[in-house]
């Protein structure tokens, strides 16, 4: 049984990293610094990791070992979250600063469910599937002392998307939560398993097919006796 829908929310922005810029970090370049668009970006599957980017036309993604593919196709983060962390830095914090593709108004994405669907716009049809987890870039980026803590302890980490139905998105879209599973698996659960408590990974087989397939194959490893 589908669980009642929240609130409906909006896309504020449409951020590219149309050129990836150098980062120190084992001399790689990154994608992870994205701007703002006015035009309508395409959204479409990216074809599995490893292989596929990013699922936006025009957006760049340099570690496809790491980041990209169907499974991490599209992120989101809520302004709301990054307006918590601008009182929390004492610095503004632009759409795109995190390295998110959507910058979303009024979603919960912390309490999003893994599997639940957005719909964006009229066409484009969104899977939520995990967390975020940060890393090496993201804390070089942010140029903050000991981000990557900081950030796993305050536990808003934004929402990594699969494109279910392709199309177009652009600033000003609504946001609209078509589907929620009757599962508990919110996103800020699975962050939670993934790196401080890792007891609750089981709790994340609720999720059935909606978890990405490494999750399942992790969760496997882990509690193979």
């Amino acid at each position: 049984m589908d669980l009642p829908p929240p609130p409906h929310g909006r896309l504020l922005s449409v951020n590219l990293a149309a050129s990836p810029r150098h980062t120190d970090v084992k001399q790689q370049s990154t994608g992870i610094g994205k701007l703002p668009v006015a035009h309508p970006v395409q959204v479409s599957a990216p074809g599995p990791k490893g292989v596929g980017g990013s699922g936006l036309a025009g957006d760049a993604v340099c570690d496809l070992r790491n980041h990209g593919g169907d499974d991490q196709a599209v992120y989101a983060y809520a302004r709301e979250d990054l307006d918590w962390w601008e009182r929390e830095l004492g610095r503004e914090l632009p759409a795109g600063m995190f390295g998110e593709n959507l910058t979303t108004a009024g979603l919960d994405l912390t309490g999003a469910l893994v599997g639940e669907r957005w719909r964006v716009g009229g066409r484009t049809l969104l899977q939520v599937t995990s967390p975020r987890i940060p890393c090496e870039v993201f804390a070089q980026k942010m140029d903050e002392a000991h981000w990557v803590k900081r950030f796993t302890e305050h536990g808003a980490t934004g929402a990594y998307l699969r494109v279910v139905e392709p199309g177009p998105v652009r600033a000003g879209d609504p946001v609209t939560i078509e589907h929620r599973p009757g599962h508990q698996v919110t996103l800020g659960l699975f962050f939670r398993a993934a790196t401080r408590e890792p007891h609750l990974l089981g709790e994340l087989l609720a999720a059935g097919d909606a978890l990405p397939q490494e999750t399942r194959d992790y969760i496997a490893r882990r509690t193979r006796v």
